[in-house]
């Protein structure tokens, strides 16, 4: 009998394949993106030290309170301004995007597109 792995265990193993691939630097850090169920969460790193240099969820209270709700494609899109907007006051302009093992589609796109709207390139 053929068993499937679980969801959770295909995002992992793809997102492993993702990580070798590419990691951020000084110059060009990682726009890391993970959302769950409820909420989504991007982060800028620099992988060769291992400082997270900007964040932004939808936990955190000034999102949430701009935020209908925050797990759909709206919340998503607000959150790709909001995370711009902090790397670009931290003078990073471009990053190498890091879905996460995710399908680029639907909140993930969303969130990539309203980035690079907001100054992001990568």
């Amino acid at each position: 009998m053929v068993r499937k792995e679980s969801r959770q265990k295909v995002r992992v193993k793809k997102h492993m394949k993702i990580r070798n691939r590419f990691s951020g630097t000084a110059e060009r850090p990682r726009l890391a993106v993970f959302r769950s169920n409820n909420h989504m969460y991007a982060q800028i790193i620099d992988d060769t030290v291992g400082n997270t240099l900007a964040a932004a969820s939808t936990v955190e209270k000034e999102v949430k309170e701009q935020l209908e709700k925050t797990n759909n494609v709206d919340a998503a899109a607000y959150l790709g301004t909001v995370i711009a907007k902090r790397a670009i006051e931290k003078g990073i302009d471009t990053v190498v995007f890091d879905r996460g093992g995710f399908i680029y589609q639907g909140k993930i796109a969303a969130l990539a597109d309203a980035a690079r709207e907001a100054g992001l390139k990568f």
